[in-house]
Order: structure tokens, then C-alpha cells, then sequence
């Protein structure tokens, strides 16, 4: 279970990205980018967040911590921008936080430190499993921190829940975006990602990812009337996923050696 903390200061917007993440201070006297619910991405970005952001976690890879963040509307009152206020109002309630890493860097590829390769390919192998569209050079969503290479910003993974047409085909799909990912030409090959990654995942972790998805996140939707029956769906989609990974293993090795 993610650890809850109560948002006490509203720090700064973060304006780099389109979603505005905010800066904030909390009860446990840690600093959060957090992704607020009023933010024109949606519950659905914060879904993704949780379950990508701490699959991530799960397999060792280096994803800041993640927290639950209660969010009350008062501490909008204290902000003089009008469109943060509005933000911070339609926000209350529980958000999704990232650790603040102080003095971290964007990555770019052409600077480095170019990451380690068997690390570069379980990142490329998370990202074709969880269908992030957007690892690319053009916005890595890669920091880098003390010289090591950090995890943000999965919302545009599991881009199937912003329909759910088909999940059984989609999730036996290959994933074309893979080979825009900017860390596929540092990667070792993707097959023996695949063989440390795959045993670590099985349906009773996918269930207990889904389990920590705050209920107001998962509104009724036609198909998907209550919390349950959406993270079924998500539980289903990641099982199926998983053991069609032949596709988009394999996928995803092409393009590292093309």
C-alpha cells in the first residue's frame, strides 16, 4: 500500500509539462511533485501514474517514491494566480505524489551519463508492457539525479482505459511507439530483459497494484459500473499482456538492433 500524507503548503506550479504538476509541502515535512486531479489529464493519468510509476518500483527500477497526497481545497486561498486557484479547488481530495529530488536534471541523451544497458532495456521492457507512449527524445520523462537516471511522469501508459475497446486484442498487440523510445539504442538486448523482468510480475501483484487505487479515481463508466470492475480490468488486461509478451518482446528487440 502507498503511504497517505496531507498536503500542509502549497509550494510552486511546475510549469514544464502540460499537466502543471504542483510543488507541495506535506505533513511528513517531504516536498511532492504531485499530480493533481483537476488537471486537464484526468483521474486516468493519476490511475497510470500509480499502477506503471510502482510496477516499475516492484522490478527495481530507480522511480522515485510514490505517496497518496489529500489535498484540501483551502490551501488554494493562498495563492494570488487565479487559474492555480481554480486548479488547487477542483483538485481537493486525494492526488498522486512523486518525491521531490533536489537539483535533478532532465535527461538528454546527447549530455549523458548514458545509462547502463541492462538498465536502458528493463525500461524499454516496462514501457512496451504498460504502453507509455511517451519515453521518446522529443520528452524523455527521464531526471537525472546524483548521476543516476530516475523514473516521472508514466500518465500516458495503459492508454486503453481511455476506452477499454477491445482489451483483450489490444493487450495481444505489439507496440509500434517502442521504437521511438529514447533509451532502446542504450539498451542491452530486450529477450534478456524480458527473462530477469517477467517472473517478477504475476496476477496477485498485478491485484495488489490495482488495490491501492484510491475508489474516487474510478468513477462508473458504461461497462465498468463500480471500482472493482475497472481494476479487474486492469488486472486482466497486464495478466494478458504478460503472457502474450512474445509479441512485443520480440518487437521491441527488432527495432534495438535496427
Amino acid at each position: 500500500m502507498l503511504r497517505t500524507v496531507v498536503a500542509t503548503r502549497y509550494v510552486t506550479p511546475l510549469r514544464e509539462g502540460g499537466s502543471v504538476p504542483a510543488l507541495v509541502e506535506a505533513d511528513d515535512d517531504g516536498l511532492y511533485v504531485v499530480k493533481l486531479l483537476g488537471a486537464g489529464h484526468g483521474r486516468k493519468a493519476l490511475v497510470a501514474e500509480l499502477v506503471a510509476g510502482e510496477l516499475g518500483r516492484h522490478l527495481g527500477l530507480p522511480v522515485p517514491d510514490q505517496v497518496l497526497v489529500e489535498l484540501d481545497a483551502t490551501l488554494a486561498r493562498a495563492e494570488p494566480d487565479g487559474e492555480i486557484q481554480d486548479l488547487l479547488e477542483r483538485s481537493a481530495g486525494t492526488n498522486i505524489g512523486l518525491d521531490f529530488l533536489p537539483g535533478a536534471l532532465a535527461f538528454a541523451p546527447a549530455i549523458g551519463p548514458a545509462p547502463e544497458p541492462d538498465l536502458a532495456a528493463a525500461v524499454v521492457w516496462l514501457d512496451a508492457f504498460t504502453t507509455n507512449v511517451d519515453r521518446t527524445p522529443r520528452n524523455p520523462n527521464l531526471i537525472v539525479w546524483h548521476r543516476r537516471l530516475h523514473l516521472i511522469d508514466h500518465g500516458s501508459a495503459l492508454y486503453i482505459h481511455h476506452s477499454w475497446k477491445d482489451p483483450d486484442e489490444h493487450a495481444r498487440r505489439p507496440f509500434e511507439p517502442i521504437r521511438d523510445h529514447v533509451l532502446l539504442p542504450f539498451a542491452s538486448p530486450i529477450p534478456d530483459a524480458d527473462a530477469r523482468l517477467a517472473p517478477l510480475v504475476d496476477r496477485a501483484l498485478l491485484e495488489r497494484l490495482t488495490a491501492a487505487i484510491p475508489d474516487a479515481w474510478l468513477p462508473a463508466e458504461p461497462g465498468l459500473p463500480d471500482p472493482d470492475a475497472h481494476r479487474l480490468a486492469y488486472v486482466d488486461y497486464l495478466a494478458t499482456r504478460l503472457r502474450a509478451r512474445d509479441t512485443w518482446v520480440e518487437e521491441a528487440e527488432r527495432a534495438r538492433a535496427a
